[in-house]
């Protein structure tokens, strides 16, 4: 972290860490601020620095016995940690208006350091490589972080303070990858998980065989049947050459993306057979599979024989007597969330490959039949969707660095998973405030529209990670929420207007971490009370009045206590909204929908968000 051009952060001690000999003094200086430090017996060191205002450039400078290191070029200002996944980690190339913003980018004081993408197990104390701070230019610009680096433009026109944004981003990761071991295991989360994590530490083949029970146990409780056991050759012919099955032609795949060229998500089963002689059956042998993409569950002969996650070759050992002369059957599911889906390697790359050097290509026809709406549980070590990796390989190695606040801005990728997702950035949070201190602000976009647009009340699984991040913003004192859900793009997961993101975080943490008596979003819904056979909606921040741009608001539903919604007459009345006729209605949803049309606002401009309460 401590680099040239590196950004410290104002109004509080600043925390200073590395290494020297063991049992070394050591002296730093920043200005006119200095400390001392005595290296611990594994050479370890860290101290504070008094506070320093905003300002610089100033020369860090550590000394201890001969040796010495100066890191220039240092500015004292705000600290942000820019985090989630790939919409936090869309560049400004990507942006929308995107040469133009480049060419104006000619803020020195606004800088920024990416930390390498890199899943760890363990608690990292360094990075794996070397980090470096880059000075925001018309050459540096392209590559920020666009959230982030329109929220540094926006909010330096209020505060004016160096900024600096540190971005610790990675597209199609689940939050559980961001929370450390120990926090996940003390809130009861994915113990058996963890477990098979710790036994893939000791013994990888051991923790491969609980993965392949486990797996198959989830399926049979969840999904139909045992495909892995299954003769497949009902199932439609997948083309020769495989690749990604988004570029199949003309066969019989649900639709999965609004987006174009993306096709579908989700999981896939793909099975083949290979003939075998006696002689060749007898030898040792590896299933070869090639480039996967994202994640595999393997079988061979109806047996598991381990999975991988994101492998440029994956390849799995084969128990001895497992292949038989004759036909052996080669069973495959594969996960994938996001473009280029599935087997995509060269065809040679598929094959059993024996202990004597010979290897029988798997070119027979493959069979493949997508799985609808259900998805599997993923591996614990899989880089992408692990428990605890990006925590330890990301979030763990920046140290105790001073930090003003977090943002956070993921979900997508939770989509399947948000009954528990609520319960996990609360525990994220407090897991990231024991690192960066005890009020660290947290600041969570929530995940825009994506998908198609409701014609009538329906249940949408974007809806439901939106409102986890609604109530674990409401819950948490330190937190606020940005909505988004106006700005996305239905047809493109990864919208170009990451300026009014950066905008509106702006706004957010003006209030949230300025302490400006502003509203950090727009009106806030607080809750919704029956008075005879209407129900009232209250809000509160708001600012004037509710308003709506076509006369009364759209998108409420009033819904009973099963799954029965209807759309609401409503009508505006300062900071609240009538809904007539509620009925039996036991709950108000608002904006729901994976890309809801919402008109509800108020004085500034900005949205209502979206959001399901109970009746009282």
């Amino acid at each position: 972290m401590f680099a040239d051009h590196a950004v410290l952060q104002r109004g509080a001690p600043i925390p200073v860490y590395g290494t020297a000999k063991p049992g070394a003094d050591v002296s730093l200086q920043l200005g006119t601020a200095t400390a001392f430090a005595h290296a611990d017996a594994s050479g370890q060191w860290r101290t504070t620095l008094p506070a320093v205002p905003a300002g610089g450039p100033y020369t860090l400078r550590a000394a201890s016995g001969g040796d010495t290191q100066e890191i220039h070029d240092v500015l004292v200002g705000d600290v942000f940690l820019c985090t989630g996944q790939s919409n936090m980690q869309l560049s400004v190339r990507r942006a929308a208006n995107a040469d133009s913003e480049i060419a104006a980018a000619t803020d020195r004081e606004v800088r920024e350091l990416v930390v390498d993408r890199v899943p760890s197990p363990i608690a990292l104390k360094t990075f794996p490589s070397p980090v470096a701070w880059k000075v925001e230019s018309p050459q540096t610009a392209g590559d920020f972080s666009a959230s982030c680096f329109f929220f540094a433009r926006e909010l330096r026109k209020a505060v004016k303070t160096p900024v600096g944004l540190v971005t610790v981003a990675w597209g199609g990761t689940r939050i559980r990858g961001w929370v450390s071991g120990p926090t996940l295991r003390a809130q009861g989360f994915f113990d058996d998980d963890l477990d098979m994590l710790a036994l893939d530490q000791r013994d990888p083949a051991a923790a491969s065989r609980r993965w392949d029970a486990a797996w198959e146990s989830w399926w049979r409780a969840h999904g139909k049947g045992e495909p892995w056991k299954e003769d497949a050759s009902a199932w439609p012919v997948a083309p020769a050459a495989l690749g990604p099955w988004n570029d199949w032609p003309g066969l019989s795949l649900p639709e999965g993306s609004a987006e174009p060229g993306v096709g579908f998500v989700g999981q896939m089963w793909l099975s083949t057979k290979v003939h075998l002689t006696a002689s060749l059956a007898a030898q040792a042998a590896t299933l070869d599979i090639g480039r996967i993409n994202e994640e595999e569950k393997s079988w061979v002969n109806g047996q598991g024989v381990g999975g991988s996650s994101q492998e440029p070759d994956a390849r799995h050992d084969l128990p001895h007597g497992l292949l038989h002369e004759g036909d052996n059957s080669i069973t495959l599911n594969i996960f994938c969330s996001w473009r280029n889906c599935g087997l995509t390697g060269p065809a040679a790359t598929r094959a059993i490959r024996f202990a004597d050097g010979s290897s029988v290509a798997l070119d027979q026809p493959w069979h493949y039949q997508p799985v609808d709406t259900l998805i599997a549980p993923q591996i614990p070590w899989g880089s992408m969707h692990g428990v605890g990796l990006q925590y330890g390989g990301m979030i763990s190695p920046i140290g105790p660095y001073g930090v003003k606040a977090a943002i956070w801005y993921q979900g997508e990728s939770n989509i399947y998973f948000a009954q528990t997702y609520q319960a996990e950035l609360a525990a994220m949070m407090a897991d990231w405030r024991k690192q960066f201190g005890a009020a660290l602000p947290f600041l969570i976009v929530q995940i825009p529209d994506y998908g198609p647009t409701p014609t009538q009340p329906v249940d949408s699984l974007w809806s439901d990670v939106r409102e986890a991040q609604r109530r674990a913003a409401e819950a948490d004192t330190h937190a606020a929420l940005v909505v988004t859900v106006d700005i996305g793009d239905p047809k493109l997961l990864h919208p170009a207007n990451k300026q009014e993101v950066g905008r509106r975080l702006s706004i957010a943490a003006r209030h949230l971490v300025y302490g400006e008596p502003l509203a950090p979003s727009g009106a806030r819904v607080v809750s919704a009370r029956r008075s005879g056979d209407a129900v009232t909606v209250a809000f509160r921040d708001v600012t004037g009045a509710l308003s709506a741009y076509n006369g009364q608001p759209n998108a409420f539903e009033l819904c009973d206590a099963t799954t029965n919604c209807h759309w609401a007459r409503a009508a505006l009345a300062g900071d609240h909204v009538t809904l007539p006729d509620a009925g039996n209605a036991t709950r108000v949803r608002y904006c729901w929908g994976d890309s809801p049309v919402c008109t509800l606002s108020d004085g500034s401009a900005l949205p209502a968000g979206p959001f399901e309460i109970p009746i009282q």
